[in-house]
């Protein structure tokens, strides 16, 4: 058998992925330094930690 081209994802498909993985990063947690809400995996906005 021979290979097979990779199929790629169409243009209008792109980044539909990554936008619906955001969803579960919008929940905010509380800064371990001062304990404000901040994003998972952002600076913290008031003490920048």
């Amino acid at each position: 058998m021979t290979a097979l081209p990779k199929h790629w994802p169409s243009s209008r498909r792109q980044g539909k992925r990554r936008a619906a993985d955001s969803k579960k990063i919008a929940t905010p947690v509380n800064c371990k330094h001062c304990g404000m809400p901040k994003l998972q995996g952002y600076l913290c906005q008031n003490c920048k930690q």
